[in-house]
């Protein structure tokens, strides 16, 4: 199951990392609603991209799955915080998901 969850979500974080990377209008769009400037993509790209990087290199070496998972879930309740602060709820249900996607990770990391 570990290994599931890890590599679905590494999967899922660099499909994310491409659009920031992209500067999808979207994607600009929804992060300039919450008061992130289009010049941090990049970088919160590259967080989502070391992010997959530690799930997936994690499945050799544990302590390296939990530090990834444990900075994505501190990444993503950000999210989520940001996007309640600045009533920006419309696109809450996918840094809600990569939250969960993210505790199920550090929890499976863990065991």
């Amino acid at each position: 199951m570990t290994i599931a969850v890890s590599l679905v979500l590494a999967a899922l974080l660099l499909v994310t990392a491409i659009r920031k990377l992209a500067h999808a209008p979207g994607v600009v769009e929804t992060y300039r609603r919450v008061g992130v400037i289009e010049e941090r993509l990049n970088l919160l790209a590259l967080i989502l991209i070391a992010g997959a990087a530690g799930l997936v290199m994690g499945l050799w070496w544990q302590p390296l799955g939990v530090a990834a998972a444990s900075g994505l879930v501190a990444y993503f309740v950000l999210a989520v915080a940001a996007h309640v602060r600045y009533h920006d709820l419309r696109p809450l249900p996918t840094p809600l998901v990569f939250l969960a996607l993210s505790a199920a990770a550090l929890a499976r990391n863990l065991t």
